[in-house]
Protein backbone atom coordinates (compact mmCIF):
# COMPACT_ATOMS: atom_id res chain seq x y z
CA UNK A 1 0.00 0.00 0.00
CA UNK A 2 1.12 3.28 -1.14
CA UNK A 3 0.90 6.49 1.64
CA UNK A 4 1.55 9.94 1.51
CA UNK A 5 2.69 12.07 4.47
CA UNK A 6 1.68 15.93 4.44
CA UNK A 7 2.91 17.72 7.63
CA UNK A 8 4.96 20.59 7.62
CA UNK A 9 6.90 19.80 10.96
CA UNK A 10 10.18 17.55 9.99
CA UNK A 11 10.27 16.07 13.15
CA UNK A 12 6.81 14.90 13.28
CA UNK A 13 7.14 13.63 9.99
CA UNK A 14 9.35 11.19 10.67
CA UNK A 15 7.96 10.45 13.97
CA UNK A 16 4.74 9.49 12.05
CA UNK A 17 6.30 7.88 9.39
CA UNK A 18 8.28 5.55 12.26
CA UNK A 19 4.99 4.58 13.95
CA UNK A 20 3.63 3.95 9.69
CA UNK A 21 6.36 1.81 9.71
CA UNK A 22 6.01 -0.38 12.99
CA UNK A 23 1.77 -0.58 12.44
CA UNK A 24 1.81 -1.25 9.26
CA UNK A 25 4.99 -2.71 7.76
CA UNK A 26 3.37 -3.13 4.31
CA UNK A 27 3.01 0.64 4.18
CA UNK A 28 5.04 2.30 1.60
CA UNK A 29 5.21 6.41 2.23
CA UNK A 30 6.21 7.56 -1.22
CA UNK A 31 6.73 11.12 -0.62
CA UNK A 32 6.16 14.05 2.56
CA UNK A 33 5.14 16.98 1.46
CA UNK A 34 5.56 20.40 3.44
CA UNK A 35 3.20 22.93 2.27
CA UNK A 36 -0.20 23.86 0.48
CA UNK A 37 1.45 24.83 -2.72
CA UNK A 38 3.64 21.43 -2.85
CA UNK A 39 0.30 19.03 -2.06
CA UNK A 40 -1.14 20.61 -4.90
CA UNK A 41 1.67 20.20 -7.52
CA UNK A 42 2.06 16.99 -6.11
CA UNK A 43 -1.24 15.33 -6.99
CA UNK A 44 -1.38 17.49 -10.39
CA UNK A 45 1.70 14.86 -11.40
CA UNK A 46 0.99 12.25 -9.67
CA UNK A 47 -1.21 8.67 -9.15
CA UNK A 48 -3.51 8.99 -6.05
CA UNK A 49 -1.85 7.02 -3.23
CA UNK A 50 -3.85 4.41 -1.37
CA UNK A 51 -3.76 6.82 1.98
CA UNK A 52 -2.92 10.01 2.88
CA UNK A 53 -2.20 11.12 6.39
CA UNK A 54 -2.83 15.23 6.49
CA UNK A 55 -2.17 17.61 8.75
CA UNK A 56 -4.48 20.53 8.63
CA UNK A 57 -2.36 23.30 9.84
CA UNK A 58 0.41 23.49 7.50
CA UNK A 59 2.76 26.76 7.15
CA UNK A 60 0.97 28.29 4.44
CA UNK A 61 -2.48 27.82 5.53
CA UNK A 62 -5.33 25.25 6.41
CA UNK A 63 -4.67 22.27 4.36
CA UNK A 64 -8.78 22.17 3.77
CA UNK A 65 -7.33 24.57 1.40
CA UNK A 66 -5.49 22.07 -1.30
CA UNK A 67 -9.32 20.33 -1.78
CA UNK A 68 -10.23 23.67 -3.67
CA UNK A 69 -7.86 23.00 -6.29
CA UNK A 70 -7.29 19.39 -6.36
CA UNK A 71 -9.79 16.09 -6.10
CA UNK A 72 -8.64 13.46 -3.95
CA UNK A 73 -10.16 10.37 -4.17
CA UNK A 74 -8.67 8.13 -1.70
CA UNK A 75 -9.07 8.12 2.14
CA UNK A 76 -7.49 10.46 4.30
CA UNK A 77 -6.35 10.40 7.72
CA UNK A 78 -6.15 13.78 9.35
CA UNK A 79 -3.67 14.71 11.88
CA UNK A 80 -3.84 18.24 14.17
CA UNK A 81 -3.43 19.55 17.73
CA UNK A 82 -6.58 20.58 18.00
CA UNK A 83 -10.07 19.10 17.67
CA UNK A 84 -12.46 21.39 16.18
CA UNK A 85 -12.08 20.48 12.98
CA UNK A 86 -13.34 16.65 13.07
CA UNK A 87 -16.72 17.25 10.93
CA UNK A 88 -14.82 19.44 8.34
CA UNK A 89 -12.67 16.76 8.16
CA UNK A 90 -15.35 14.20 7.47
CA UNK A 91 -16.53 16.27 4.79
CA UNK A 92 -13.74 15.44 2.69
CA UNK A 93 -13.02 11.80 2.87
CA UNK A 94 -11.62 11.02 6.62
CA UNK A 95 -11.11 7.73 7.37
CA UNK A 96 -9.92 8.94 10.84
CA UNK A 97 -8.79 11.88 12.65
CA UNK A 98 -5.89 11.82 14.84
CA UNK A 99 -4.88 14.72 17.80
CA UNK A 100 -0.96 14.85 18.19
CA UNK A 101 1.07 13.90 19.97
CA UNK A 102 0.01 10.04 17.83
CA UNK A 103 0.76 7.46 19.77
CA UNK A 104 0.66 3.88 18.20
CA UNK A 105 -2.57 2.40 20.22
CA UNK A 106 -4.76 5.74 17.96
CA UNK A 107 -2.84 5.00 14.63
CA UNK A 108 -3.35 0.98 15.02
CA UNK A 109 -7.55 1.87 15.72
CA UNK A 110 -7.19 4.54 12.21
CA UNK A 111 -5.50 1.15 10.25
CA UNK A 112 -7.77 -0.65 11.32
CA UNK A 113 -10.62 1.54 10.45
CA UNK A 114 -8.50 1.75 7.23
CA UNK A 115 -8.17 -1.79 6.70
CA UNK A 116 -12.44 -2.44 7.33
CA UNK A 117 -13.73 0.42 5.30
CA UNK A 118 -12.01 0.59 2.36
CA UNK A 119 -10.79 -3.38 2.08
CA UNK A 120 -10.89 -5.35 -1.23
CA UNK A 121 -14.23 -5.52 -1.80
CA UNK A 122 -15.35 -1.67 -0.62
CA UNK A 123 -14.78 1.68 -2.20
CA UNK A 124 -13.88 5.04 -0.79
CA UNK A 125 -17.31 6.19 -1.17
CA UNK A 126 -19.28 3.30 0.33
CA UNK A 127 -16.63 4.12 3.17
CA UNK A 128 -17.65 7.15 3.23
CA UNK A 129 -21.32 6.78 3.57
CA UNK A 130 -20.78 4.18 6.32
CA UNK A 131 -18.49 6.49 8.63
CA UNK A 132 -21.49 9.45 8.15
CA UNK A 133 -24.12 6.88 9.06
CA UNK A 134 -22.29 6.09 12.18
CA UNK A 135 -22.43 9.65 13.29
CA UNK A 136 -25.77 10.14 12.10
CA UNK A 137 -24.99 12.33 8.97
CA UNK A 138 -26.47 10.72 5.71
CA UNK A 139 -24.77 11.97 2.87
CA UNK A 140 -26.81 14.12 0.72
CA UNK A 141 -26.27 15.81 -2.45
CA UNK A 142 -27.65 19.16 -3.96
CA UNK A 143 -30.36 19.19 -6.60
CA UNK A 144 -29.97 23.11 -6.99
CA UNK A 145 -28.17 26.08 -5.56
CA UNK A 146 -29.79 29.86 -4.76
CA UNK A 147 -27.45 32.18 -6.65
CA UNK A 148 -28.00 35.81 -7.16
CA UNK A 149 -29.53 37.67 -10.51
CA UNK A 150 -30.20 40.95 -10.22
CA UNK A 151 -31.93 41.66 -7.23
CA UNK A 152 -33.45 38.19 -6.49
CA UNK A 153 -32.17 34.75 -5.52
CA UNK A 154 -33.07 32.20 -7.81
CA UNK A 155 -32.74 28.14 -7.62
CA UNK A 156 -30.75 26.76 -10.32
CA UNK A 157 -31.02 23.22 -10.57
CA UNK A 158 -28.11 21.18 -10.81
CA UNK A 159 -29.34 19.13 -13.44
CA UNK A 160 -29.07 22.20 -15.69
CA UNK A 161 -25.07 23.21 -15.00
CA UNK A 162 -22.80 22.10 -17.78
CA UNK A 163 -19.40 23.51 -15.87
CA UNK A 164 -18.29 25.81 -13.31
CA UNK A 165 -15.27 27.43 -13.57
CA UNK A 166 -12.81 29.56 -11.80
CA UNK A 167 -11.58 32.96 -13.66
CA UNK A 168 -9.79 35.33 -12.01
CA UNK A 169 -11.01 34.34 -8.17
CA UNK A 170 -14.59 34.21 -9.36
CA UNK A 171 -16.38 31.09 -9.72
CA UNK A 172 -19.25 30.90 -12.25
CA UNK A 173 -21.97 28.13 -13.05
CA UNK A 174 -22.36 27.31 -17.13
CA UNK A 175 -25.68 26.06 -17.20
CA UNK A 176 -26.51 23.91 -21.27
CA UNK A 177 -28.03 26.87 -22.71
CA UNK A 178 -25.27 29.13 -21.86
CA UNK A 179 -26.36 30.90 -19.20
CA UNK A 180 -23.65 32.27 -16.24
CA UNK A 181 -24.20 32.45 -12.50
CA UNK A 182 -21.95 33.76 -10.07
CA UNK A 183 -21.58 31.52 -7.15
CA UNK A 184 -20.19 32.09 -3.89
CA UNK A 185 -18.63 29.43 -2.66
CA UNK A 186 -15.77 27.91 -3.84
CA UNK A 187 -15.26 25.14 -6.67
CA UNK A 188 -14.08 22.84 -3.46
CA UNK A 189 -17.29 23.19 -1.31
CA UNK A 190 -19.36 23.28 -4.52
CA UNK A 191 -18.08 19.96 -4.99
CA UNK A 192 -18.62 18.67 -1.68
CA UNK A 193 -22.31 19.20 -2.68
CA UNK A 194 -22.63 17.65 -5.95
CA UNK A 195 -23.04 13.87 -6.67
CA UNK A 196 -19.78 12.75 -8.15
CA UNK A 197 -21.71 10.40 -10.70
CA UNK A 198 -22.77 13.30 -12.39
CA UNK A 199 -19.93 15.85 -11.99
CA UNK A 200 -16.58 15.34 -12.25
CA UNK A 201 -13.28 18.12 -11.04
CA UNK A 202 -11.44 17.96 -13.82
CA UNK A 203 -8.41 19.96 -12.81
CA UNK A 204 -7.61 23.26 -10.48
CA UNK A 205 -10.40 25.18 -12.58
CA UNK A 206 -12.76 23.45 -13.95
CA UNK A 207 -15.90 20.95 -12.56
CA UNK A 208 -17.65 18.91 -15.25
CA UNK A 209 -20.91 17.48 -15.46
CA UNK A 210 -21.25 14.37 -17.19
CA UNK A 211 -24.43 15.66 -19.45
CA UNK A 212 -22.35 18.67 -20.90
CA UNK A 213 -19.02 16.20 -21.58
CA UNK A 214 -19.39 15.62 -26.17
CA UNK A 215 -16.35 13.97 -26.61
CA UNK A 216 -12.29 13.67 -25.28
CA UNK A 217 -9.43 14.78 -27.41
CA UNK A 218 -6.21 12.53 -26.53
CA UNK A 219 -3.76 15.45 -25.55
CA UNK A 220 -0.12 15.45 -25.78
CA UNK A 221 1.71 13.83 -22.14
CA UNK A 222 -0.86 11.23 -21.93
CA UNK A 223 -3.39 14.14 -21.27
CA UNK A 224 -7.20 14.21 -22.43
CA UNK A 225 -8.94 17.31 -23.55
CA UNK A 226 -12.56 17.90 -22.88
CA UNK A 227 -14.83 18.84 -25.59
CA UNK A 228 -18.44 19.94 -24.38
CA UNK A 229 -21.71 20.74 -25.71
CA UNK A 230 -21.28 24.29 -24.64
CA UNK A 231 -18.65 26.71 -25.07
CA UNK A 232 -15.58 27.18 -22.46
CA UNK A 233 -13.22 30.10 -22.01
CA UNK A 234 -10.19 27.80 -22.58
CA UNK A 235 -9.39 24.36 -23.07
CA UNK A 236 -10.53 21.91 -19.84
CA UNK A 237 -6.96 19.42 -19.90
CA UNK A 238 -7.44 16.20 -17.31
CA UNK A 239 -3.66 15.56 -16.60
CA UNK A 240 -1.90 12.13 -17.22
CA UNK A 241 -2.39 11.48 -13.23
CA UNK A 242 -6.29 11.60 -13.28
CA UNK A 243 -6.99 10.50 -17.12
CA UNK A 244 -7.71 6.79 -15.57
CA UNK A 245 -10.03 8.08 -13.09
CA UNK A 246 -11.64 10.13 -15.65
CA UNK A 247 -12.25 7.20 -18.13
CA UNK A 248 -13.86 5.16 -15.08
CA UNK A 249 -16.25 8.08 -14.14
CA UNK A 250 -17.11 8.72 -17.63
CA UNK A 251 -17.79 5.40 -18.33
CA UNK A 252 -20.24 4.20 -15.65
Amino acid sequence: MKALIIEDEVLAAQSLQKLITEVAPDTEVIATLQSIEESVAWFDENPMPDLVFMDIHLADGSSFAIFEQVQITCPIIFTTAYDEYALKAFEVSSIDYLLKPINRNDLTRAMNKFNAFVGEKSNNNEAIDALLRQIGMKKSYKSCFLVPERDKLIPLATANIAYFYIDTKTVKAITLDEHTYYMSQTLDDIMLQLNPDDFFRANRQFIVSRKAVKDLTIWFGNKLSLNLTVKIPEQIIISKAKVSEFKNWFSK
